[in-house]
């Protein structure tokens, strides 16, 4: 039994006493809580006031709370799954990525006509409300059971030029580089990410515990002087993957000898 005794909501002095014993390690991480009847049996209050505290610490994220098994201590272990984010061309021209062999798509891709908004037009360097084609994926790792959003953003005036784009606007990523090379461009790409909290869709899509953030992926390939022409964009739980870069030296421009 803990006796009780900061200032504050009764519900917030049992978070902060439960807050504590998770820190300290009394609560291992991946490990449950006591019960609602042990909590209210050792901070001694009522369970309104023990639902209220576990729904605080659910909302910092601190445990998970499963349907039907009770409270558990978010795990810190490391994430399940590293995503490694470079690019390579084959000898034949073709585009390969890493971890592109490991991505299953749980539906079948979902193609549709969209516009630019105040983000997307930015990185595409357009204005509003300028046509696109989307293309929509749901992936899954089923390794580790991670699940990502996949996002392709082609313009009209992109897929116009590149008469297969416009036909099958839906292509994979890697197909839609070899299409753009083949027209002449000379790709090069550009890549950020930010971590944001989820949407109620994106939540319940990539089934994500309470107050789990997202990575959201942004990368554009660029072409002919330097022209945005693909926007893609992937989004996955914040508590189930990494992210992984390999980063090579520019190469310095020769400087000129004075005569």
């Amino acid at each position: 039994m803990t006796e009780i005794q900061r200032p504050g909501a009764l519900y917030q002095q049992v978070a902060a006493a439960i807050r504590e014993a998770i820190l300290s390690g009394e609560f291992t991480p991946g490990s449950p809580l006591p019960s609602e009847s042990q909590l209210i049996a050792r901070y001694e209050v009522s369970r309104p006031t023990v639902r209220n505290a576990i729904a605080a610490l659910r909302a910092e994220g601190l445990i998970d709370v499963r349907h039907g098994k009770g409270s558990f201590v978010r795990s810190d272990g490391q994430p399940a799954l590293t995503i490694e984010r470079h690019i390579s061309r084959t000898s034949d021209g073709r585009f390969t990525m890493p971890n592109g062999d490991v991505w299953e798509e749980t539906e079948e891709p979902t193609t549709y006509r969209t516009r630019t908004t105040k983000t997307t037009g930015r990185l595409l360097r357009l204005g509003k409300e300028e046509a696109l084609f989307g293309c929509d994926r749901l992936l899954n790792d089923p390794g580790t059971g991670t699940r990502a959003m996949h996002r392709t953003l082609i313009p009209f005036e992109v897929a116009e030029a590149v008469p297969p784009l416009g036909k099958e606007p839906g292509q994979q990523p890697a197909e839609i580089y070899r299409l753009l090379t083949q027209d002449g461009h000379t790709l090069w790409w550009s890549e950020t990410v930010r971590a944001r909290m989820p949407l109620p869709d994106e939540r319940a899509t990539l089934q994500l515990p309470d107050a789990t953030p997202i990575l959201h992926l942004s990368r554009v390939a660029h072409g002919t002087d330097d022209r945005p022409l693909l926007l893609e964009e992937l989004r996955v739980g914040a508590d189930r993957a990494e992210i992984a870069y390999r980063i090579t030296a520019d190469k310095q421009p020769a400087r000129r000898r004075q005569a």
